[in-house]
């Protein structure tokens, strides 16, 4: 186990962590959380031994192996497969091991070289590193590109996968959702639930700790806090011993009854529709746990719209793509839309689906391809871009970006003005005079947010505004979602955002924007069959592919119709066949559980729809509950297991 006694951590003069303890038992799944700056990436130093503790008694098992994502971007021409595969440290060190049992004709030390590779996992490595590659988003077509060829948030998914791919006993991950979209993010969080070791996450994606975690601890005030249950568990239990501290409790509650109004007016609002029954449910976990959400210290609010024009906008035989050295992609055509006052979209789609192009065709930062997109008269766009960031004037300060900000684009204001509106936003004293250069991602974000909070919009384009923020800050961004009186339409892999903000939601994929009928849980089983489908293509595909030349010709210049080389492929093909079928059998048998349960539970609904004793009741919900578990555990189990088949059966 992990244990600290009486640990103080330092950063130069100051005091992160001062005297604490802490036990993490083998196995437990850890979420580390805590507001910017308390100390979470400290005490991962300590553990991964990039940091020593100033006092106390700091103990890790020696024995342990230990699996971390490198921060570094990788830069290397080695194919992505090659990459991730070189995760594994054991196998790589095994096969120079092997090659220098050649080099010197040992034969003993060649035929433990063998063994040992056997033992770690040689004859399954190459498909394991695609599935986890695959996993993550990545294309068929692109395993064997150069890793050098990606883009910088893509590299990063590689190395993710590297990580995953080392054997370890204690697996760190320091925000490994920042670089991922919904469907990956799934399939991380099925993969993590496997995961047999002990874990530790950094994250501020509340539904992602709930699903991977069972442990939490809270870092606040140079101490940590250990509870034994998931984030949503963790919140309800800081809920109570705030309520308990009757100082805290007063200062609370002008913030709690604007907290509650604001829940009511919504869940009046909310129709029978399931994105809006999702909304309603988002909204009571707030109610629940508003005492933690009152002693935040930072909280913000949209202005009111100058006006409201119903529509916003129209769109008219939409086609949006992009042109490329002068060849243009098209990505989704024939977009007939109106968006009107008030609406709340969520846009979902798989990766590179056009979520993004959408919204940078309607905000005006990419040129439609064809078609008409119509602005109702005084329609002000607030746009926050995945790269927004970067448009920033890292050797400007918060005051000067407003200061033009105001003068340029309006409204005009006084220094003092824009510092008490700055400081709402948490840039107090000092802070507006700092180099945005020299600031967090997070700051970076929250200054983003003020400068489109300025210009009072009328309708938000969010293209995943959630990146750099942390749990409180999401919170706060969620509260001002729900009270802004014009439009948004929201581009998220931040589940518990999304449901609390949305009402409806659009499906960007297969080249269309359509209405998707159904909620984030609807969704989550749409990508498990979109992932079925999308394999199943690549299956066809590998399978109708002319035979490739390596395969034609023999290394020593003899044709494919030697007996020799009919004898390796017919060898090969046996092997791929073995490792496939006990897959191949357990797929089967998850798909006829499925089945079953689809059924079980269909009864059990209709069951609870009828007139039932309180006890029966009770029976009943507890039967849906676990037949949905139960589900979802074998969705997860099903989309790993296609993985895996189809990395055997394309030769891999």
């Amino acid at each position: 186990m992990i244990t600290l006694k009486n640990v103080v951590l330092r950063r130069s003069a100051k005091v992160l962590l001062d005297k604490v303890n802490l036990t993490i038992n083998p196995g437990e799944k850890v979420g580390l959380v805590g507001r910017n700056g308390a100390g979470k990436s400290t005490l991962f130093a300590l553990f991964n031994g990039g940091l020593h503790e100033d006092a106390g008694d700091f103990y890790l098992p020696s024995q342990w192996r230990m699996g971390q994502v490198a921060q570094n971007m990788p830069e290397t021409e080695e194919s992505a497969t090659d990459f991730v595969l070189g995760g594994d440290v054991v196998l790589m060190e095994l096969r120079q091991k092997l090659t220098e049992a050649e080099a010197s004709e040992d034969g003993m030390a060649i035929a433990h070289a063998y063994t040992d590779l056997a033992d770690a996992g040689e004859h399954d490595a190459v498909p394991r590193a695609q599935a986890l590659i695959q996993g993550l988003g990545f294309k068929t077509s692109e395993l064997d590109k150069p890793v050098n060829s990606f883009s910088g948030g893509w590299r990063m998914r590689l190395q993710l996968a590297r990580a995953l791919m080392c054997p370890s006993d204690l697996l760190l991950l320091d925000e490994p959702t920042n670089h991922l979209d919904l469907d990956a993010l799934v399939w991380l969080e099925a993969w993590l639930k496997r995961y047999a070791g002990t874990m530790i996450v950094i994250s501020h994606d509340r539904e992602f700790l709930d699903a991977v975690t069972n442990v939490t601890v809270h870092i606040a005030a140079q101490q940590l806090t250990r509870y034994g249950s998931n984030y949503s568990g963790f919140e309800t239990l800081r809920a109570q011993q705030l309520e308990l501290q009757s100082s805290s409790f007063a200062k609370q509650q002008d913030k709690i009854a604007h907290l509650q109004k604001f829940i009511d007016r919504f869940k009046a609002k909310a129709s029978k529709a399931k994105q809006a029954q999702s909304r309603v449910k988002a909204l009571e976990r707030m109610e629940k746990i508003a005492p933690v959400l009152a002693d935040a210290d930072f909280t913000f609010e949209f202005k009111e719209p100058a006006n409201l024009p119903n529509p916003m906008l129209a769109i008219t035989d939409g086609e949006f793509g992009y042109t490329v050295e002068g060849e243009t992609k098209t990505i989704v055509r024939g977009v007939n839309k109106s968006v009107l006052a008030g609406q709340r979209i969520g846009i979902l789609g798989a990766n590179g689906q056009g979520k993004s192009t959408l919204v940078k065709t309607i905000a005006g930062d990419v040129p439609q391809l064809s078609g008409t997109i119509t602005q109702g008269k005084g329609l002000s766009i607030g746009y926050f871009a995945q790269q927004e960031l970067d448009v920033l004037h890292p050797q400007d300060n918060p005051l000067e970006h407003m200061t033009r900000l105001a003068r340029d684009v309006g409204p005009q204001a006084r220094e003092q003005e824009l510092r008490n509106f700055l400081g709402t936003f948490n840039f107090a004293g000092d802070m507006v005079k700092q180099a945005v250069g020299t600031m967090s991602g997070g700051e970076k974000a929250r200054l983003v947010l003020a400068m489109m909070v300025w210009q009072r919009p009328n309708l938000l384009l969010l293209d995943e505004p959630t990146n750099h923020l942390d749990l409180a800050t999401r919170e706060a961004l969620s509260m001002a979602l729900n009270e802004f009186e014009g439009t948004v339409m929201l581009v998220s892999h931040d589940r518990a955002l999304l449901r609390a903000v949305c009402d409806e939601f659009w499906m960007v994929g297969r080249g269309v924007v359509s209405p998707f009928d159904g909620d984030l849980d609807d969704y989550q089983r749409y990508l498990l069959d979109e992932s079925k489908r999308l394999r199943e293509e690549a299956r066809v595909e590998a399978a109708s592919a002319p035979v490739s030349i390596a395969a034609q010709v023999h290394p020593a210049g003899g044709t494919g119709s030697s007996s020799s080389q009919r004898k390796q492929d017919a060898q090969q093909r046996q092997q791929q066949a073995g490792l496939a079928k006990p897959l191949k059998k357990e797929l089967e048998q998850a798909d006829k559980r499925m089945a079953q349960l689809q059924a079980d539970k269909a009864a059990l609904e209709a069951r609870m729809a009828g007139a039932l004793a309180p006890a029966e009741l009770a029976d009943t919900g507890r039967r849906l509950k676990a037949a949905n578990d139960e589900l979802q555990t074998l969705e997860e189990r099903w989309l790993a297991l296609s993985g895996q088949i189809e990395a055997i059966e394309t030769g891999a």
